[in-house]
């Protein structure tokens, strides 16, 4: 059977594939968790990127069962979806990286007029991020819903903020398990 062949078995049958996601899921993060620090996984663990990446399958599996897609809807929310997660994920990393340009600036500012120089411009950089954010995933929204009747808009809104306190639950009971591992017994 072709790799399309199985995506389309496998989107048919949404609730079984999203258990399994789900679950694969549960246990990268927890085994990534369970190493201290919060930079990139080790080599026997994930790497938070492959964590989005799992969770996001994990939406577009969840959307589709909960949306109740047409086969004629489907292939152009998956893309859209995709889309709108790809515009989110770019603009949150470049505001990470932005904060965290931020933050060795302040510490250096104290004593480096340079730094406190270029306070400015990453503040002024950190806004344009922000503005540009809102904008694009504005846009990318508008096409998502394009697809969707309203019924499925509202569905889909509210399937986005279950697993927005799932993904929070699920690293929550991950770092839980981290400390409780590192604990003396």
């Amino acid at each position: 059977m072709t790799g399309e062949g199985v995506t389309m078995k496998l989107w048919k049958r949404p609730a079984m594939t999203g258990l399994c996601i789900w679950v694969l899921l549960a246990g990268v993060v927890t085994h990534a968790q369970g190493r201290r620090g919060d930079g990139p996984a080790a080599a026997d663990g994930a790497s938070p990127a492959e964590l989005q990446r799992l969770f996001d399958a994990y939406a577009l599996v969840q959307a589709q069962d909960v949306l109740q897609l047409t086969d004629a809807q489907y292939p152009q929310f998956m893309s859209r979806l995709r889309a709108l997660q790809d515009i989110r994920r770019r603009h949150q990393d470049e505001r990470r990286r932005i904060v965290q340009e931020l933050r060795r600036l302040a510490e250096r500012a104290r004593s480096d007029a340079a730094a406190r120089d270029g306070i400015g411009e990453r503040l002024r950089a950190l806004r344009d991020v922000e503005i540009r954010s809102v904008d694009e995933v504005r846009q990318a929204v508008d096409r998502l819903d394009e697809v969707l009747d309203p019924v499925q808009q509202a569905r889909l809104r509210v399937l986005e903020e279950q697993m927005e306190r799932r993904k929070l639950e699920l690293l929550l009971r991950a770092r839980q398990g981290a400390r409780a591992r590192r604990l003396p017994r």
